[in-house]
């Protein structure tokens, strides 16, 4: 049970406090799961993240889903959505009335320009913890190669080349 309990305050904890939409949750869930819990290795967050990165759907409640499950199973599932979207929720309903009318506050305008720049830095950490449990072989290179040349010069759809990537991995990973 108090298995249970931490996953779902560990979860509460990372969507409450990521501003920024879904990638400014993942250094938050990945403090909580391998620091904070230690439910999983950093392995295990990496792949967890590729598999959450490339299904459709919020990349907070899809890693919710997937260290739930490895935590707990199918309640532990429950619990982390719980977590995840509980608050954020009741929030919406309640505020999106008092957002709307004052969306066009300096206040709030002022408050949103001074947390976007801690969301880049995040990511970019986040990005180079994942980069440090990579392993570093020639088709690895050659993914990440193809993946800069897609994005930046063929301008390629993200999900085109996460699919282009799965296929190629299940042909020289199998």
């Amino acid at each position: 049970m108090t298995q249970l309990w931490d996953l779902f305050i560990g979860f509460f904890r990372a969507s409450n406090l990521a501003f920024g939409g879904g990638p400014a949750i993942i250094p938050l869930v990945q403090a909580e799961t391998l620091s904070r819990y230690h439910w999983m290795t950093p392995s295990q967050f990496s792949d967890g993240l590729a598999i959450s990165t490339s299904l459709p759907g919020p990349i907070a409640t899809l890693l919710a889903g997937y260290v739930g499950y490895h935590v707990s199973g199918w309640l532990g599932v429950l619990v982390a959505l719980l977590g995840t979207i509980g608050l954020t929720t009741f929030a919406v309903i309640l505020l999106t009335s008092f957002l709307m009318k004052h969306m066009n506050s300096p206040v709030l305008k002022g408050m949103l320009k001074g947390v976007r720049p801690v969301v880049v830095v995040l990511v970019a950490k986040t990005a180079f913890d994942m980069g440090m449990n990579v392993s570093l072989n020639v088709y690895s290179l050659l993914i990440a190669l193809f993946t800069l040349f897609a994005l930046f010069r063929l301008k390629l759809h993200p999900g085109i080349i996460i699919v282009l990537s799965m296929l190629f991995g299940i042909l020289v990973f199998r």
